[in-house]
């Protein structure tokens, strides 16, 4: 079962500086039917205005994924990390048992992103940040997992969650598979792009959230670049 989430009916809000659309209930939009997906409980689709962004702001126990779309993200937390994470790459917040940040744009235009949170495994653990310039390339017709909890994916950024983000780019016309397993939960978005996941038309920016689906097949229907939660 795939249900289909049109970009145009997302919850959201304009706050001049940031203009967000909400896939799940959250801040102040909220709606009981869109509380999440298995351990996904965040996808916001954040436009951030040049030289403006998140202030210091806490959390914890959650793994919160940071893809970025267009432009840059520079971070800033009190355990003395700092980095920029540009379009096309990830950054990964492990928030444990607390962490404090800032997320800025710093750069002369827009930035987009999708801003995902996953719950974890188990809560507490030390807080930590990393990110990874993925090479574009490598996404070429075929998913790349960018962050995962799991110990045999590579070079993916470790999350502490029963998960992986995927990404891949495709052109129009090519199909990719990825065996989802019954059991779990996914929820896709192309970031560009229309793509068709196993007979459900996704335009860009439309959530589909994936359950009972042991096998996804998703066909590019023009150029698009997809992002696949794969959870619990």
């Amino acid at each position: 079962m795939i249900e289909r989430r049109n970009f145009n009916g997302l919850g959201g809000a304009d706050h001049g500086w940031l203009k967000a659309k909400h896939h799940f209930s959250f801040a102040s939009y909220y709606d009981p039917k869109r509380m999440g997906v298995g351990a996904l409980r965040v996808w916001n689709d954040d436009e951030i205005a040049p030289n403006t962004g998140f202030p210091p702001h806490p959390h914890s126990d959650m793994e919160i994924i940071t893809y970025v779309r267009e432009g840059a993200i520079t971070h800033k937390d009190n355990l003395g990390n700092q980095g920029r994470t540009e379009a096309g790459d990830v950054q990964v917040m492990s928030a444990g048992t607390g962490i404090r940040h800032s997320e800025y744009n710093l750069e002369p235009k827009s930035t987009k992103i999708f801003q995902i949170w996953i719950e974890p495994t188990r809560p507490g653990g030390a807080p930590s940040w990393g990110a990874k310039p993925f090479p574009k390339t490598s996404r070429d017709g075929r998913l790349v997992t960018l962050a995962s909890g799991f110990a045999g994916d590579g070079d993916a950024l470790p999350i502490r969650a029963d998960a992986r983000v995927l990404g891949a780019t495709l052109k129009a016309g090519e199909t990719i598979e990825y065996p989802l397993g019954a059991e779990r939960v996914g929820y896709l978005v192309p970031a560009t792009g229309s793509v068709d996941v196993n007979g459900v038309r996704l335009e860009a920016r439309d959530g589909g959230a994936i359950q009972h689906e042991a096998a996804l097949k998703i066909t590019a229907l023009e150029d698009a670049e997809i992002v696949l939660v794969d959870a619990a």
